[in-house]
């Protein structure tokens, strides 16, 4: 399989999709049930956003819940890519990439007792040690209350990571309604693990790289809908589209939406290659981060321009998928926060062109 198939389909791009590429029967299934949950729902969403219980024991019928995590599946980045990505296309309120790519992985590296199903999630938190006692906070843990929680956190000088049972969860959301909500917690020393700085970092990089393949679901999606809206809306006899400023509008979405899609391809093909822990995907998924965190401004910006009114009602989808891409945008790692360290690297390298070109050789 090509991983430059994967993210492919979005209204404005012409690359033909490969029927007989073997992630065709994923993504049909990914669409049903994304499609029917979207269906289903509309008109019915606010924020916060309620967990679809329903969707997510489809995902556990079909294994998409431990996609990556089942040995039995076979399943790699690419194949998870197609989950995230046709999901987020219908803004559907579960944890997939919380749980497939983040918590079941964390579990499974730090030998935890995980659930066999039910959502999970991750908690990032910092804490204190004292007594034998572990006590600290978890901000913006995603779909905590519905979720079991995996924990890692920084205890003074050192990392541990443990499963958190019975904690103070606060309720909270983001801006797109889905539950982002704050953790005290106080465990005993002994119930938690060491773990490293690269299983620290590598958290943040799967986390970002998810948010990058979430979002360029979000960003086909509203780009969807515009065109939709564009054709169908008519004013002063024509519809919107047959104006050249829309046209030019239209034009303008379509180069940022192209140009998020590579970068998120080279995040993909990165991973898939040489996994998440390389110079490689770190280098990629920097990039994606700030070249799709740029996009989703911009898009988002000329969609409800062209939407007007209607843009902005409850009723009307658009703010499910735009809502999103701003929080997403936010997540491991702000857009300012990555192109900040994509500077520092660059500047510190033995050769910045190369680093500059993506030619990373450590």
């Amino acid at each position: 399989m090509s991983v430059t198939t994967v993210l492919a389909g979005g209204i404005f791009d012409t690359a033909p999709l490969d029927h007989d590429d073997h992630t065709g029967h994923l993504r049909d299934l990914v669409n049903q049930i994304g499609k029917r949950s979207f269906d289903l729902r509309l008109g019915h969403r606010g924020r916060p956003e309620q967990f679809d219980d329903t969707v997510w024991r489809q995902l556990e019928d079909t294994g998409l819940t431990r996609l990556t995590s089942d040995p039995d599946l076979d399943a790699g980045p690419a194949e998870l890519a197609v989950v995230l990505y046709g999901l987020a296309r219908y803004a559907v309120a579960v944890p997939i990439a919380e749980t497939a790519l983040l918590a079941a992985w964390l579990g499974d590296r730090s030998a935890l007792s995980l659930p066999d199903a039910g959502p999970m999630t991750i908690a990032i938190g910092t804490a204190d040690d004292a007594n034998g006692s572990v006590s600290g906070t978890a901000c913006d843990v995603p779909w905590a209350a519905a979720s079991t929680v995996i924990l890692i956190a920084r205890v003074g000088e050192e990392l541990r990571t443990g499963r958190l049972v019975d904690s103070d969860i606060r309720s909270g959301h983001n801006l797109a309604g889905e539950l982002r909500e704050s953790i005290r917690f106080t465990v005993p020393a002994d119930q938690l693990r060491p773990t490293d700085e690269q299983t620290w970092a590598e958290v943040r990089v799967r986390g970002a790289w998810a948010r990058c393949i979430q979002m360029m679901g979000a960003l086909d999606a509203t780009a969807a809908l515009t065109v939709a809206h564009t054709r169908d809306r008519v004013q002063f006899g024509r519809p919107l589209s047959a104006f050249q400023s829309v046209q030019h509008a239209l034009a303008a979405m379509a180069g940022q939406i192209e140009q998020a899609r590579a970068a998120a391809t080279l995040a993909l093909a990165a991973a898939d290659d040489t996994g998440f822990c390389s110079a490689q995907t770190k280098f990629a998924v920097t990039v994606a981060k700030v070249t799709i965190g740029r996009a989703a401004a911009d898009v988002s910006a000329i969609a409800h321009q062209l939407h007007g009114a209607i843009g902005v009602t409850a009723e009307y989808p658009l703010w499910l998928f735009t809502t999103r891409l701003r929080a997403w945008s936010d997540e491991f790692g702000t857009t300012n926060e990555h192109a900040q360290r994509l500077g520092r690297d660059a500047l510190s390298a033995a050769c910045p062109w190369s680093y500059a070109i993506g030619n990373i050789t450590t």
